[in-house]
């Protein structure tokens, strides 16, 4: 598959997950980007436009891509417990929900949080 056909493909379907999905402050919302090498996540604030936190995997010195997206998962779960909240909206960036962004829900539940 042409790979500009595939990212112009993956933006379509964000764009129309995000016009139906909205974080406020007490439920924010935890985008995950997915690059070839690395996992990128951050909680945002839709109302006031501001992203609150973000962690990637860049400093983990792991080989395996899905175990630090799990360790990343459990991570952003725990600062996100350190600031109040236990709930939040999964944003998978039009990605497909396996590999490693289930891997990083699953870290952000096993974390406590709820979504």
């Amino acid at each position: 598959m042409n790979p500009k056909k595939k990212r112009k493909d993956r933006i379509k379907r964000h764009k129309r997950v995000r016009a139906k999905i909205i974080g406020i402050k007490e439920v924010p919302r935890v985008s995950v980007f997915r690059s070839a090498s690395y996992i990128y996540a951050q909680v945002v604030d839709d109302k006031s436009g501001k992203t609150s936190l973000s962690v990637n995997d860049i400093k983990l010195k792991d080989s395996n891509k899905t175990k630090n997206s799990l360790q990343i998962g459990q991570l952003l779960g725990e600062e996100l417990k350190k600031k109040g909240v236990t709930k939040i909206v999964f944003d998978r960036g039009g990605f497909k929900y396996h590999g490693r962004v289930k891997a990083l829900a699953d870290g952000l539940r096993e974390a406590g949080i709820k979504f």
